[in-house]
């Protein structure tokens, strides 16, 4: 994340997406795939990272092999054949708002003070003095004697799909196919993210 001043002098948090240039290597349609999309690459990668297979798949769009393929079933501006490139200036014009999906951060297997912001059991006293990020008591006695599904308990953290609705577009660059938008994306620094109008 970085940011940006405003026009009345506000600092505003913001993050730097690099968004293309984008190739179309496949056009899917209904007659023939069953439904209608419009299949992306992104990121150049050398000929030894690819598969016989997609090197044959980018060779029929008229490029080389590339590191991310996504698939847009949204209908786009302007028609588009095999092997157009598509920059952010072409899809930018009028967007004030975007989505953007990624995968959040990896934290592995995590207690439930840092997971679900518990606040541990307690102090020191009376004998504690190994619990105090422990979840304490989970459920009930006899009845029905087991653990609630959907406890809120310690496990796996990260990693998950996540949608951010609605960030605000501050700026396009298009010379350098840079997307500003207002506020934080899901995912560390460098990974990828599929931006929706």
């Amino acid at each position: 994340m970085t940011s940006v001043f405003s026009a009345d002098g506000k600092n505003i948090p913001c993050t730097v997406i690099e968004a293309g240039p984008c190739v179309v290597t496949q056009i899917r349609t209904v007659e023939k795939d069953g439904y209608a999309a419009v299949q992306l690459a992104y990121g150049d990668t050398t000929e030894k990272h690819a598969s016989k297979a997609l090197k044959g798949h980018f060779e029929k769009a008229g490029t080389t092999p590339k590191k991310k393929l996504v698939e847009f079933k949204n209908d786009f501006p302007m028609e588009l054949k095999l092997g157009d490139t598509i920059t952010v200036a072409d899809l930018s014009e009028g967007v004030k708002w975007v989505d953007v999906i990624g995968t959040s951060k990896g934290h592995g297997f995590q207690g439930v003070v840092k997971r679900h912001g518990f606040q541990g059991v307690g102090g020191r006293t009376h004998g504690q003095d190994d619990r105090l990020r422990h979840p304490g008591s989970l459920g009930a006695s006899s009845w029905p004697s087991r653990v609630f599904k959907g406890m809120r308990m310690a496990g796996h953290m990260g990693c998950d799909r996540v949608k951010v609705f609605n960030l605000e577009v501050l700026k396009v660059i298009p010379e350098n196919n840079l997307l500003i938008v207002k506020g934080s994306v899901p995912g560390a620094k460098g990974s990828y993210v599929i931006v929706e109008d």
